[in-house]
């Protein structure tokens, strides 16, 4: 069958609607459908060349915490992290000193004044007498790396917030696995049970290894705490034993 010419075409289908016409009477082809069609395309266009911002996915704090591979790289996030802020304003990044690849890491619970003013933890009267307890069981400060739970001092040096803690433990678990330390010393009721994700009292976590992803941790009393309460002094001593026998053992450098 030879294919018809578009003239020949026309002309029969002009004739059919004739006689569509003698048949059922007047009507006419609504081609509306065409107009919503291309509307419905165009629109469907748009969105796809053109995303709203709802379209643009953000970076997560999870995921730019994964890109930090050095504790370079994650001092420079912390500096930029509005997360890691008190409610006392101006204050500076208290980051962390010490052994970047150190096999003893002390974690603190939050920088003072004199640690906010200078942006090193435990730099006070406080950290004076750490350096000094540490020295008695051989070690300096650039043997070990310190950090704290927050980054930032709190107003009136008061204990870190529930909030403010969760807030900075990703940041935290970042940095020591950055560390990567043997064996972690929390110093301090509030740095042992926000690590350890438990609510209990320093005497009950005291004088034990707890596991903590695959580390050592040990907990023991704050040096501010043990100005104030002459006390505890001997019990902190025979905590930091423990500790150097148990890095020992470990195969801890130096």
């Amino acid at each position: 069958m030879s294919q018809s010419t578009p003239e020949e075409f026309i002309e029969r289908t002009q004739k059919l609607l004739k006689q569509q016409e003698e048949l059922f009477g007047p009507f006419s082809v609504d081609i509306s459908w065409k107009d919503e069609k291309k509307s419905h395309t165009e629109n469907s266009v748009e969105e796809i060349t053109e995303p709203t911002e709802s379209h643009v996915a953000e970076v997560s704090e999870a995921e730019l915490l994964e890109k930090c591979t050095t504790l370079d790289e994650l001092r420079k996030l912390c500096e930029q992290a509005e997360v890691l802020k008190t409610d006392l304003a101006n204050t500076n990044l208290v980051f962390g000193v010490g052994n970047p690849e150190a096999d003893l890491m002390i974690v603190g619970e939050a920088p003072g004044e004199n640690e906010d003013l200078q942006g090193e933890p435990f730099v006070g009267k406080a950290g004076q007498l750490l350096d000094k307890i540490m020295e008695a069981i051989n070690f300096r400060r650039s043997d070990i790396y310190i950090a704290n739970i927050l980054k930032h001092r709190p107003p009136g040096n008061r204990d870190p917030k529930p909030e403010e803690r969760t807030r900075s433990l990703p940041y935290l678990l970042k940095q020591i696995e950055l560390v990567n330390p043997k064996i972690i010393l929390c110093v301090g009721r509030i740095s042992a049970t926000t690590l350890l994700g438990e609510d209990r009292s320093l005497k009950s976590m005291r004088q034990k290894v707890h596991d903590f992803h695959g580390r050592e941790l040990m907990a023991t009393y704050h040096p501010a705490a043990l100005l104030r309460n002459e006390q505890w002094k001997r019990p902190t001593w025979e905590d930091v034993q423990m500790l150097r026998a148990r890095y020992d053992e470990l195969g801890g450098k130096p």
